[in-house]
């Protein structure tokens, strides 16, 4: 067996499946006038206007989609996605913004998206198509606060180390899109919301800041993060003031679940990594692998991760356990990297080099692969990499020592010399990461 060409094809399987166009052929049927999302259906004939709107690096690719089945009931749409991930559509717009920063282009992509839902009468039907990267592309500015403000704001979060959970109850307050305010732009009309979910258990709050799902975070819950991390005085002050305002309830608050809008809102998820990870399953059965799905779940330092997978690689060549040989262990999620020195890499990279380092002195048959569905791993062109006794041969045969590109988070050109790269080119999709350990 050819363990690394084996991982490409089980990587590729895996992406593919995703995919937007391959998630709502399968989730998605029209038989005349009813549409059945997810074996639920819906009658169109019961709405006067359509209207399409959503952001994420997938939202482009699911709008085609959506217009091949559902094209000639589509009064208009609006859509805002990631540079270089525009796709064709003929009733539906697509706007172009910053990814992971917010750009102006972004800002007007969105008004688009408000101004259309705004549109939308007690008898009309909204379809947002939510996926990855919705947070950062899809925004609705508070009175008084500018784009700067906001973007400096966010900066202040990311350098003092705050939590993603707290970044993102600051965002939603911040915000006038974000923590259900969608939906109350939407409403009186019928919502629906398709997503391609990029968090770990798919909660609805989460993926893209839940512009149309409840929100369990408040003002002071966005002002608490502040004062934790005291950034009170490190704030532009038009921010630091409207929160301080929103605490003392002058402006209106993101939408609480029990809210009687909702009854009007249904969300449905089409694909999540957990798709991703069956059918990359399926794919290395038919190459005659055993297989193991551990988890869609998985956390922490890229480094750590990377740790045990390669003892789980050393116990299967071991013992044969927890899957015999030829195995295939998947794994997803998403890990984090701390920085310590000034390389260049990303977290699937520097999961692929510390798994190397670990499986240094292993003398078996292995592969051990982590691989970004959006085909993009930190600010690099690869997706991912990967550990093999090959990729190791050619660091010593180069002289290159593993462990100091790891020392200074320097994954993406080690792995360049010693053919460890992985290069998809971007996917139109994101579900997270898959991690594969193959033992032969």
């Amino acid at each position: 067996m050819d363990l690394t060409a084996d991982a490409h094809k089980i990587l590729l399987a895996a992406i593919d499946a995703v995919k937007p166009e391959n998630l709502i052929r399968r989730r998605i049927k029209r038989e005349r006038d009813t549409l059945s999302i997810n074996g639920q259906k819906l009658a169109l004939s019961t709405f006067r206007n359509i209207f399409v709107v959503g952001a994420g690096k997938a939202s482009a690719a699911m709008a085609a989609e959506l217009e091949k089945i559902i094209g000639n009931r589509i009064t208009a749409g609006a859509v805002v996605t990631k540079y270089d991930h525009a796709v064709a559509c003929r009733q539906i717009r697509i706007y172009e913004g910053g990814h992971p920063v917010l750009d102006e282009n972004g800002l007007a992509g969105s008004n688009a998206v408000f101004e259309l839902v705004n549109r939308a009468g007690a008898d009309d039907l909204v379809i947002s198509l939510i996926s990855g990267g919705g947070s950062a592309l899809l925004e609705k500015l508070p009175p008084g606060i500018s784009l700067k403000q906001l973007q400096k704001t966010f900066q202040r979060l990311l350098e003092c180390g705050a939590a993603i959970e707290e970044i993102n109850a600051v965002r939603k307050h911040l915000s006038l899109i974000k923590g259900g305010q969608l939906a109350r732009a939407i409403a009186p009309a019928t919502a629906l919301t398709l997503i391609i979910s990029d968090v770990i258990g798919d909660p609805l709050d989460a993926i893209a800041s839940g512009p149309t799902a409840p929100d369990p975070t408040t003002f002071e819950t966005a002002w608490g993060v502040i004062q934790k991390y005291r950034l009170e005085e490190k704030l532009p002050g038009p921010v630091a003031a409207y929160l301080v305002s929103g605490v003392s309830g002058k402006h209106p608050e993101t939408l609480k679940s029990g809210d009687p809008l909702f009854s009007k809102v249904r969300h449905f998820i089409l694909g999540n990594n957990y798709s991703a990870l069956t059918a990359a399953r399926e794919t290395a059965r038919k190459g005659g692998y055993k297989t193991l799905l551990l988890s869609s779940r998985i956390q922490g330092e890229a480094r750590e991760v990377a740790r045990v997978l390669a003892a789980v690689a050393q116990e299967i060549s071991v013992s044969g356990q927890p899957v015999a040989v030829p195995a295939c262990v998947l794994a997803g999620g998403e890990t984090t990297v701390t920085l310590r020195g000034n390389g260049k890499g990303g977290r699937n990279q520097e999961l692929a080099l510390a798994a190397l380092i670990a499986l240094q002195n292993h003398s078996g048959s292995y592969v051990i692969a982590s691989c970004g569905s959006d085909g993009t791993d930190g600010p690099t062109d690869a997706a991912g990499g990967i550990a093999s006794p090959q990729v190791l041969a050619a660091a010593r045969e180069k002289s290159l020592s593993p462990q100091n590109a790891l020392e200074n988070n320097d994954a993406y050109p080690f792995l360049a010399q010693c053919g460890g790269l992985i290069k998809t080119g971007p996917t139109g999709t994101n579900v997270m990461d898959i991690m594969l350990v193959m033992v032969a």
